[in-house]
């Protein structure tokens, strides 16, 4: 009988985060999966927990991913943990459990915390949409390309950071998307949280000023809305006979030019075919 792989959520700053089932588990698996095993002993030691570890990470991936996943057929259940927070979310845990959907292997997920959304809820930008970009390429034109693919992306976007790459990041951040609102956040749950609410060209201002320090997540506000060309209704209308003599129907047609120009469609309609 094959065993399970169970996701476990562990603190991104603050121990007394992890939840009392996350401890259960970390205490009853067979062995665990540590993105560092010398970063995961120190939060096992904290809570006396003893388990055999096996270093699963970006470099080995793939070799450790099918022994990994052969223990568990064999009948032992394993957890995998990141550095912090959640795993197999921007981390290679990811393609495990790729692998482990492949296989039949049954998973289960311990929700644990997770620095962005944690950095989202404080940084006062819209919550309802937003997108998860992840780490920036250390690569400036592979920054810039990345960069300029999402410009128009209304959605509050949501990236990591490490302390060497911030300032050059947020400079390509005003290059590409201009001077938005921008929520910059440090050292989420730790002695030293800090949220900075400010603006693209402050914060390069600020850091420019002030060496970064610690792990950042940037939350930076999505592009406003296009605003609409008006043109004149009697080219609105000509646009709706164009789209009605290539063959789609006049209510389609109507419907396609009023959504594209903000005129009635009834309007359209009525002028159009009377």
């Amino acid at each position: 009988m094959s065993g399970k792989l169970y996701l476990v959520g562990t603190p991104i700053g603050n121990l007394g985060d992890i939840s009392p089932r996350g401890l259960e588990t970390l205490g009853r698996v067979d062995f665990i999966a540590a993105e560092d095993t010398r970063v995961t002993i120190k939060l096992l030691n904290y809570f006396g927990i003893s388990k055999p570890m096996i270093s699963y990470h970006e470099h080995n991936r793939r070799d450790m991913g099918e022994k990994i996943a052969s223990r568990i057929l064999d009948g032992q259940s394993c957890a995998i943990v990141t550095d912090a927070g959640m795993p197999c979310v921007s981390d290679p845990g990811e393609e495990l459990v790729a692998l482990c959907a492949e296989r039949g292997i049954a998973m289960e997920v311990i929700p644990g915390p997770t620095a962005l959304t944690a950095a989202l809820a404080l940084s006062g930008l819209p919550t309802g949409r937003f997108a998860f970009e992840g780490f920036l390429s250390v690569q400036k034109n592979s920054r810039l390309s990345h960069l300029d693919a999402i410009k128009d992306d209304m959605r509050t976007l949501i990236f990591y950071e490490a302390p060497h790459k911030l300032i050059h990041t947020l400079a390509d951040m005003l290059h590409i998307f201009g001077d938005r609102r921008i929520a910059i956040a440090r050292e989420m749950t730790k002695l030293h949280e800090e949220v900075i609410r400010t603006t693209l060209s402050e914060a390069v201002t600020h850091f420019a000023e002030k060496a970064p320090r610690g792990e950042f997540v940037l939350i930076v506000a999505g592009a406003p809305p296009k605003e609409r060309v008006q043109i004149p209704f009697e080219e609105a209308v000509l646009l709706v006979k164009k789209l009605r003599e290539e063959g789609m129907s006049a209510a389609s047609a109507a419907k396609q030019i009023a959504k594209e120009t903000g005129y009635l469609r009834s309007n359209l309609y009525k002028t159009t075919f009377g």
